[in-house]
């Protein structure tokens, strides 16, 4: 029996600077170039964005995707899809927005390749919009994959209860994100040096900034030896109102102001434990799975994905949003205690092994792919 060949896959990447979707698809074309499928990515020329994915195997485009009534973007795909006509490689195109599907699936028209598929993955919490547009994008879809299971529930919420949905709800399947990173191998928290807690992400509105200073300067007033580490880069004025904020509350020489780094993994393996307090509903946190792959407790919030795969007093405490007396609460209570950290750190790492595992993501991608 023939051998089949392995899909060519294409993504897109319409955003110019560099967020979860790209470290998302990053680590897709990393994984899939490896093994040896051809793998190409359309960008907006964004320098920014194209350097992280030069690497073998993978051929970068370039077009604007706009949006949805940029025809030159149609075209460049539908090239690229027509290919050879003797070509018996099956061609999917992972997109994360539905302009960028709609502009795959007028492609796919126009090259004549009714054999292409086309997969999105949503990564954000909101309801479907029910326009004409997009209930031809959700209809034409291959595969529909949400991060998070409150995405998908988010998503259907947009049809009352009894009201029929455009398409095959069967056909949405939630997939936790992974890391494309070697096995774990989480290492002791560090003896010497003071004790350090670290939120790391974007500084942004939403994401807890003002709660956590709050809560940390709770923390000194109690007097906890404890520093916390901020890594993350935003918006400079925004920053600069953070900064004054804890000027204000008299904690500033207790904070250390970090600029985002390619790779926050050693820092996190520098701290004792993480502090993530969004406000918003997270689709999924990538940086809640890295201190899992790190082997360190955290504290997260529970108003979004992060109760789908951290379990509260298991290997996180979980707290309710806005809620600076709470968050010192937890602060304290990991601070205070080792055996704590060291348990809870544990478990956090074998759920990161057992439950959202590389090989194990990566895995359910290939049979959506080859489906």
């Amino acid at each position: 029996m023939e051998e089949e060949l392995p899909p060519r896959l294409i993504f897109i990447v319409a955003a110019n600077r560099w967020s979860g979707v790209e470290r998302y698809t990053l680590d897709l074309c990393r994984h899939f170039s490896s093994l040896g499928w051809p793998v190409h990515i359309f960008t907006r020329d964004a320098r920014a964005v194209d350097s992280l994915f030069r690497m073998p195997g993978v051929r970068i485009h370039h077009a604007p995707f706009g949006g949805s009534t940029d025809y030159r973007a149609v075209f460049a795909l539908a090239r690229l899809m027509a290919g050879k006509r003797n070509d018996r490689r099956r061609t999917v195109v992972h997109v994360a927005r539905y302009r960028d599907a709609l502009c795959a699936i007028a492609a796919r028209t126009l090259a004549r390749r009714h054999d292409v598929r086309v997969v999105m993955t949503r990564h954000y919490v909101a309801p479907a919009r029910r326009s004409w547009m997009y209930r031809f994008v959700y209809r034409r879809l291959d595969a529909h994959l949400f991060v998070s299971e409150i995405a998908r529930r988010r998503f259907l919420s947009a049809w009352k209860e009894g009201e029929s949905f455009p398409f095959d709800p069967e056909r949405l399947t939630v997939i936790h994100n992974s890391l494309n990173l070697p096995a774990p191998d989480p290492q002791p928290e560090r003896e010497r040096g003071p004790l350090s807690a670290l939120y790391h992400g974007r500084l942004a509105p939403g994401k807890g900034l003002e709660t956590l200073l709050d809560a940390f300067s709770i923390i000194v007033n109690r007097k906890i030896k404890l520093r916390l580490r901020i890594l993350g880069t935003g918006d400079p004025d925004y920053v600069d109102a953070l900064r004054r904020h804890a000027e204000t509350l008299g904690i500033m020489e207790r904070i250390d102001w970090t600029r985002h780094v390619s790779d926050p993994l050693p820092l996190i393996r520098e701290a004792h434990f993480g502090v993530l307090p969004s406000e918003t509903e997270e689709a999924f946190g990538l940086a809640n799975i890295e201190y899992m792959y790190e082997g360190r407790p955290q504290i997260a919030t529970n108003n979004g994905a992060q109760a789908e795969y951290l379990t509260d007093g298991l290997d996180a405490i979980l707290i309710p949003p806005s809620d600076p007396e709470t968050l010192a609460d937890a602060m304290e209570r990991l601070a205070s205690d080792p055996t704590l950290r060291a348990r809870m750190g544990a478990a956090a790492a074998v759920t990161f092994r057992n439950s959202l595992s590389w090989p194990a993501f990566a895995g359910r991608l290939t049979r959506i792919y080859r489906d």
